[in-house]
C-alpha cells in the first residue's frame, strides 16, 4: 500500500470502535459505502484476528511492490 492507500483506509475505519475483528472491519468500511476497490481489497487481504486500533489495521495490511 501507498501512503494515500493508508490515508484511504484510515478515512474508511473514522468512528469504528475497538477492538474489532475482520470481519467487523470490512462491515464498517461496507456499510460506511467505502465504494473504493483499493481499499477495500487491502481489508479483505487482512489476517484473521482482532485489531486494537485503527493504526494497527493499516500496519496489518499485507504490503504489496509499487507498481511502475
Amino acid at each position: 500500500m501507498t501512503d494515500r492507500d493508508d490515508l484511504r483506509v484510515r478515512k474508511a475505519l473514522q468512528g469504528m470502535a475497538f477492538p474489532a475483528d475482520r470481519t467487523q472491519v470490512i462491515s464498517w468500511a461496507l456499510d460506511r459505502g467505502e465504494g473504493d476497490d483499493r481499499v477495500l481489497t487491502a481489508l479483505r487481504a487482512l489476517p484473521d484476528r482482532t485489531f486494537s486500533t485503527a493504526d494497527d489495521v493499516v500496519i496489518s495490511v499485507p504490503q504489496r511492490p509499487e507498481q511502475a
